[in-house]
């Protein structure tokens, strides 16, 4: 009789432990279908960038892809891989490294929405001779990659013959991750060269990122720095290493620059900016895809309380504000500002709901409308900015609203016209 229960103690353990785990399984499945139909009903099932695509025949369902992703883009459903936030995807590249099989690919576009990149040899010099592009405007938003891909596409620059009758060797053309890299080989390598970057700060992307958003990354290998040791940092953390490196290493940016046009002139480039001109005899182009912010073009734009973006919420406190837009930026931007103190939020969207948002933030905003912490404007557009007004229009009426502040949540305007007319090659993928 003792010799039975010695084995059926373990065995009841053991049952009991399977029957857990398989329970556990099954509401971590259920949990995860149902986070896959919302994102459907929601129309958000279209990846923004480089996102994995997922071999079903060798995924073993290990949920390792899952567990390394920060945005919860990954899940598990019946044993394989599902990508089942898609929207929520930034392409950091994290669950093809822990896929214990290789059975992700990262690719960039789907069968139904392709995605513009320009072409690119190995050294990532264009069709064009002499133009570059290296970083995120060549499909490449990875800050790790992009680093490498500034460093090495100055390491060809640099050995290139010298143009005497140039000003500059290199002229850099935006200062986020691939731009940075890419002036501190310059300088190491002794080249003439200028960065110019539209904003009023390094760290592109980055530098748009909400606070105390966690940046996926890896150990960087930086000229004239060394390695940086880095692999989950906040977005404060991460730019304060930028501001570092700029200040220690004296480099030459000149920011609240943007470039405007640029024209070949007998091998040369002539770069017009917003401040000048340069010539010179090579062009990094090392943008991001967001490219400029898209303006509304009204009356009374242009005056200062009108930005393209929310930094730190309490400067609006006290205030009437009116974000513009209908994505997940500016519903994000007028509950941040709503939850300071004194604050009078408008959202001001053209058009009748809210299509291509995160769920939560579509819930979010709902809630905030109920407890009247933002007044919620669908179906209507701005007309005119005046110092101490907006005016709108909101179905057949027109409003006019007191304001302090206007934040334009518009997107950008992809700089694919502008490669176009340089005669860039550019190719259209769909995911393959």
């Amino acid at each position: 009789m003792d010799h039975l229960i010695y084995y059926a103690v373990p065995a009841a353990i053991a049952a009991t432990a399977i029957v857990w785990h398989t329970r556990s399984k099954a509401r971590h499945y259920a949990a995860n279908a149902a986070a896959l139909k919302e994102a459907a009903e929601a129309g958000l099932t279209e990846p923004p960038t480089l996102h994995p695509v997922l071999d079903l025949s060798a995924c073993m369902g290990s949920g390792a892809c899952a567990r390394a992703c920060p945005e919860h883009a990954l899940g598990i459903i019946k044993g394989k891989a599902v990508l089942i936030n898609a929207a929520h995807c930034i392409g950091h590249g994290a669950c093809a490294t822990a896929c214990p099989v290789g059975a992700i690919k990262l690719v960039f576009g789907t069968a139904r929405r392709g995605i513009e990149i320009p072409k690119v040899n190995p050294n990532f010099e264009t069709n064009v001779p002499g133009m570059y592009i290296a970083g995120e405007l060549g499909g490449m938003g990875l800050i790790r990659k992009a680093v490498e891909q500034g460093k090495q596409a100055m390491a060809t620059i640099a050995k290139l013959p010298r143009k005497d009758d140039a000003e500059y060797d290199v002229v850099i053309v935006g200062a986020g991750p691939a731009g940075i890299t890419a002036s501190l080989a310059a300088k190491e390598k002794g080249l003439r060269y200028v960065t110019i970057e539209q904003e009023d700060s390094l760290g592109g992307t980055t530098y748009h990122y909400p606070r105390n958003k966690i940046v996926m990354t890896a150990p960087m290998d930086l000229p004239l720095v060394g390695k940086i040791k880095v692999r989950e940092i906040s977005k404060e953390a991460l730019m304060k290493i930028w501001l570092g490196i700029l200040k220690e290493q004296q480099l030459n940016i000149r920011f609240n620059e943007r470039m405007v046009d640029i024209v070949s002139e007998d091998g040369r480039f002539l770069l017009h900016s917003s401040k000048g001109s340069y010539k010179t005899a090579v062009v990094l182009l090392a943008i991001g895809r967001r490219g400029t912010p898209r303006k509304l073009g009204v009356e009374g734009e242009e005056h200062p309380k009108v930005v393209y973006r929310l930094i730190e919420p309490d400067q609006y406190r006290d205030s009437h504000v009116l974000v513009v837009g209908g994505g997940d930026s500016a519903l994000e931007a007028a509950l941040d500002i709503a939850a300071e103190p004194g604050t009078q939020v408008t959202l001001s969207y053209r058009g009748n709901a809210f299509g291509r948002v995160k769920p939560k933030n579509r819930v979010r905003i709902e809630e905030a409308k109920a407890r009247k912490e933002i007044h919620l404007m669908l179906e209507s557009q701005v007309k005119v900015i005046t110092p101490g007004k907006v005016v709108l229009e909101y179905g057949k009426e027109t409003v006019e609203l007191d304001n302090h502040a206007v934040i334009v949540c518009a997107g950008g305007e992809l700089p694919t016209p502008f490669l176009k007319k340089m005669g860039i090659a550019v190719e259209a993928h769909y995911g393959e």
